[in-house]
């Protein structure tokens, strides 16, 4: 147990205090947004209460213009948030990973075609043309997700081009080809896990910028439909009640401000811990 525990304070030692509140409070938010419908909180798309209760002991943050719970409604905003922001880096580092490998692999014409499709992602207006085909399908929360999905694998396919293509001259990569290893094995044992630290830590800050970009969809009335509590469309349906009651706009608001910054902060810890590992 011991020695599990030193490893533990040398693996974290590079962290500053800011990083390590911040990997906390990235599990912590990860944690609420999976067991959100398991908690002992109120429905939160019922009334329950008289409207613009300010926050108190009955209700922590109080309740919105319909007698909602807040804390309630935030809860499960963090859940639209948080865990389709997850989806979505994961389909882009899954389909930027099939892609930038391919092409480090085969090399020649496929490895130039698929750089300039690559190219051909990352330069178009991604975002723009999300929110256009999301207008297209209609309000949902998964079409966002759908509609993203498309756009963001393009930068991992680069990075992890670039990351296996500087990888597979390395030393480790050159002994593992004289004694004879090739293909598929090469790539996953040699090859990628020396490649991918770099994508995680891409990865992890990345969570921020998708978090801003659902947030805009649900903020312009393209992500869950009414009265599902998502974060962005909380805070653009009560922005009348700003100078009133202050607390309904602003928590939702706030909310989407935590875990932006719990995400890039986290990304930064995380990239430390690479550079000292």
């Amino acid at each position: 147990m011991t020695i599990w525990l030193r490893a533990a304070r040398t693996a974290v030692a590079p962290l500053s205090r800011l990083d390590m509140a911040a990997m906390c409070m990235v599990f912590a938010v990860t944690l609420i947004a999976i067991t959100a419908p398991y908690l002992s909180l109120t429905d939160p798309v019922l009334k329950v209460a008289e409207p613009y209760q300010a926050p108190s002991l009955h209700h922590l943050l109080g309740t919105d213009d319909i007698g909602r719970d807040m804390l309630s409604r935030i809860a499960y905003g963090v859940r639209l948030t948080w865990l389709p922001s997850l989806v979505v880096i994961a389909i882009g580092v899954v389909i930027g990973t099939l892609v930038g490998a391919l092409g480090a692999i085969a090399g020649g014409v496929i490895d130039s075609l698929l750089s300039r499709l690559t190219d051909l992602f990352i330069v178009i207006p991604s975002t723009m043309i999300a929110l256009a085909a999301v207008t297209a399908l209609g309000p949902g929360i998964w079409h966002t997700v759908a509609a993203m999905s498309v756009f963001w694998w393009a930068w991992y396919a680069r990075m992890v081009r670039n990351e296996l293509i500087s990888v597979s001259t390395r030393p480790h990569a050159e002994a593992a080809r004289l004694a004879g290893t090739h293909g598929a094995r090469l790539l996953l044992r040699y090859l990628l896990p020396a490649a991918y630290p770099a994508v995680l830590v891409m990865a992890t800050l990345d969570v921020a910028n998708v978090i801003l970009a659902l947030s805009l969809f649900s903020f312009l009335g393209l992500g869950a439909p009414a009265p599902m509590p998502e974060l962005g469309a909380m805070t653009a349906r009560t922005l009348s009640d700003l100078t009133t009651h202050w607390w309904i706009p602003i928590l939702p608001a706030t909310a989407i401000f935590v875990l932006v910054m719990s995400a890039n902060l986290a990304g930064d810890g995380l990239r430390s811990l690479m550079k000292s590992a």
